[in-house]
């Protein structure tokens, strides 16, 4: 009979081989648990990276026509989210920390009189310090911030993280915002009628919380955000109430009337367009209102042929698209987007120099 060899004939052999395999295994499975760790790092570090590259994308869609395009907010429209009050930086903390410890060592009977002048002269140097933080916060002061108190969730009572804050909002939206700026935050979740997936409002709270910097935000940080966070109860900073508004229950005769007893100013209109009333947040992009550039060539030579609009002017086609947005919704576009109360929140001279500005919007442009 013709009996093929074991590769390894003895029982000596085998033992030896299976163990050194043994030994190989266990060394690999070892290797591969040691490693396991950072390769699992990589990964989350890697998956972190694209869900914020696909969360840049839709808060350039969704949110930067009100938030800013770099996050800042728009004055007069929303508040910033790339913003050190967001994230609770607090200028003060480390002066305020010397400064305590300063007062704990002086309240301390053992601590002598000679150390108690040192103490003395010390916090009113940390004090003109501290001074001198605030007053280089005076630009961003003067927008609403606070930086007795920098922290946005510490001020609004919320209890949860701010990854919960961020997520939750853009879930459910802001309705009662209204009150306080142009139009509510709408609920962007599909759970709540809106029209993002859960893994989308992931990617977009990734890349909101993306913009925290640690310690490593600096003054001009503050100074550079456009507009903070307003108390609701005080709707005041929004719309002025020293002043006689147009109101939105105004008729178009009446207000076609007054108009014509002020003369606009397109530079002053340009300074309202672009900040206070934030309109270059959603005419900076055809996807979400029409382009703020050629706005006089379609009013003269496609709005005002339209039968709907026949026998208005320019100026009173301009006129009513502020004051009354829903008298003519431009086709392509949803109705209510603009905000309704515009007639509420400027003077006929405000009316005017708007007009003016845009009446030197005449660059020809296709359709919108």
């Amino acid at each position: 009979m013709n009996l093929k060899r074991e590769l390894i004939e003895s029982i000596d052999g085998r033992i030896f081989v299976g163990v050194l395999c043994f030994i190989a295994i266990m060394i690999l499975v070892g290797w591969i648990a040691i490693n396991e760790a950072a390769r699992m790092t990589a990964f989350e570090g890697q998956y972190l990276a694209r869900s914020i590259e696909r969360g840049a994308t839709m808060f350039n869609t969704n949110c930067s026509t009100c938030h800013g395009i770099d996050g800042r907010g728009l004055t007069g429209r929303a508040p910033a989210l790339n913003s050190p009050y967001l994230f609770g930086f607090n200028y003060l903390a480390d002066v305020d920390r010397q400064i305590a410890a300063l007062q704990t060592e002086a309240a301390n009977s053992a601590t002598t009189d000679a150390r108690k002048a040192e103490i003395e002269t010390e916090t009113a140097a940390l004090n003109a310090e501290r001074d001198a933080i605030i007053a280089s916060l005076q630009p961003a002061v003067d927008k609403g911030y606070n930086p007795e108190e920098p922290s946005r969730l510490k001020n609004l009572g919320w209890g949860g993280t701010l990854r919960s804050f961020v997520e939750t909002t853009i879930i459910s939206g802001r309705p009662p915002s209204e009150s306080y700026w142009p139009q509510p935050m709408a609920a962007w979740s599909q759970t709540a009628g809106g029209p993002l997936r859960m893994d989308q409002i992931e990617d977009l709270t990734n890349y909101i919380l993306n913009w925290n910097i640690g310690d490593a935000w600096t003054v001009e940080d503050a100074n550079a955000v456009n507009q903070f966070p307003i108390v609701p109860v005080d709707p005041s900073t929004v719309v002025s109430s020293d002043v006689q508004t147009i109101g939105v229950n105004t008729e178009m005769p009446t207000i076609m009337e007054n108009l014509a007893t002020v003369t606009g100013d397109p530079q002053n209109g340009q300074v309202m367009y672009n900040g206070a009333l934030a309109c270059a947040g959603c005419h900076m992009t055809a996807a979400v209102a029409p382009l703020m550039e050629g706005t006089m060539t379609r009013v003269t030579d496609i709005r005002l042929q339209q039968p709907e609009n026949a026998g208005m002017t320019a100026e009173e086609f301009l006129a009513t698209s502020i004051t009354h947005p829903n008298a003519y919704v431009t086709p392509g576009y949803p109705a209510s987007v603009m905000p309704q109360n515009f007639a509420d929140r400027l003077t006929y001279q405000d009316l005017a120099d708007l007009i003016a500005f845009l009446e030197t919007q005449d660059q020809p442009l296709p359709p919108q």
